[in-house]
């Protein structure tokens, strides 16, 4: 049974694989497509030339990396990997929580490591060659060092705790579990802008001012409550813009990149905000943990059916069945799965934000928000003409065009 079950281990990888270089072959084949009518005032040739280059090295460069992943896993489970980092695990303590710390420890920090140089390229000579790139060494040394730190302050303590509840609660572990990612999440909703965000980045109130005065308007025209309006420095990383919400009740705050505010006329940074208002007035936000908190306890449930089963562990090389090893197990047999539920989940995210657009044009920033949009694309070097299967897989949000023709639809009714 356990061969049975590597191999189809081995099939599962390989097919993520190939659908994965599959859609990045059909995206890369509609780059060349005639703009649509509504976005060809968005390039100019020079620039349409350059955010075509930009896509296809990014593509070479996916493709490199996503096969080195894949020749890696491959390696690691012909020639028993995980057997190897297990036993010695298991050499260093002999407790099960420490073994499954010890052993994930290993493999994220060996897999981080790995990927350093990826990282790298894709940071100092990609994002440099096309002007994003921003950060320099210090700051990439001190990002990396401050994710291991969280990486094992946060995520060893959320799986010690997880571990210890299969060890104690077994065929009930999974409910448990359920609880406490679901208090973690949304305690980390509310929380995320105000405890992890200042490690990385500096948050500023932003200032009095025409803008301030502007957003608060709006905020007050469509009755929403919003007093924290931060500012943080996006610009020592890239030149990128973007914008968002986080926070719950009285937490709640709108950030805004300091590449978004220079890029972005007034008129057009209000537009952006009253679409992310929009999702707060379309409880989105709630919905979107709600279903998230659904699926992890699904998730949870079919692995406390199955990881108890031997045939886990000796499908990866390991004679000794134990959590860790089926959770890997696990992990890769229920992706087509997750892969399913990931799409339908984008779904329903790409219509959250037809309505969150349409609550923007509903109040008459419809034009505002089109040319807001049309600018991010600009800076940002986007590709304006994904394939639609792209799209499907991939895109939690409309593409550009998508989004333009909805508003304009909208604002015709």
């Amino acid at each position: 049974m356990y061969t049975i079950l590597f191999y189809i281990i081995i099939g599962i990888l390989a097919f993520d694989y190939l659908l994965e270089r599959t859609l990045s072959i059909l995206n890369n084949s509609h780059r060349n497509n005639i703009l649509p009518k509504i976005l060809a005032d968005i390039y100019d040739p020079e620039k349409y030339k350059k955010s075509q280059e930009y896509g296809r090295i990014n593509s070479k460069f996916s493709l490199i990396s996503s096969s080195f992943s894949f020749l890696l896993i491959l390696l690691i489970l012909f020639f028993d990997g995980f057997a190897l980092v297990d036993n010695f695990a298991r050499s260093v303590s002999s407790h099960p929580i420490a073994i499954t710390l010890i052993f994930f420890g290993i493999l994220l920090f060996a897999s981080d490591i790995l990927g350093i140089p990826f990282d790298i390229y894709s940071t100092f000579v990609i994002e440099e060659k096309f002007g994003f790139n921003k950060t320099t060494p210090k700051i990439f040394i001190f990002d990396k060092l401050k994710g291991w730190l969280l990486s094992i302050v946060i995520g060893g303590l959320m799986l010690g705790v997880i571990t210890w509840l299969y060890l104690t609660f077994k065929d009930l572990f999974w409910l448990y579990a359920w609880i406490t990612i679901s208090g973690f999440s949304v305690f980390m909703a509310m929380f995320y802008s105000s405890l992890i965000v200042p490690l990385f980045n500096k948050q500023t109130p932003l200032e009095e001012g025409e803008l301030r005065s502007a957003i608060e308007n709006f905020s007050s025209k469509v009755d929403f409550n919003l007093h924290n309006i931060f500012v943080i420095d996006g610009s020592k990383r890239s030149s990128k813009a973007n914008a968002y919400f986080s926070g719950l009740g009285p937490k709640k705050r709108i950030v805004l990149y300091d590449t978004l505010i220079k890029d972005l006329e007034i008129n057009e940074l209000v537009a952006v905000l009253a679409h992310e208002i929009g999702h707060y007035k379309k409880k989105h936000i709630v919905s979107s943990i709600f279903l998230s908190i659904l699926q992890t306890g699904f998730t949870l449930y079919i692995f406390s059916l199955l990881v108890g089963n031997p045939n886990l562990s000796l499908a990866l090389g390991v004679e000794q069945q134990s959590f860790h090893i089926g959770l890997i197990a696990f992990g890769i047999l229920y992706s087509p799965l997750s892969t399913i539920l990931g799409l339908a989940m984008n779904v329903f995210s790409r219509k959250n934000e037809y309505q969150a657009d349409h609550f923007a044009a509903k109040h008459e920033l419809g034009n505002e928000l089109i040319s807001g949009l049309k600018k991010l694309s600009i800076n940002s070097l986007s590709n304006l003409t994904p394939h639609p299967l792209f799209v499907f897989f991939n895109y939690s949000h409309p593409s550009l065009f998508q989004r333009i023709t909805a508003i304009l639809n909208y604002k015709k009714q």
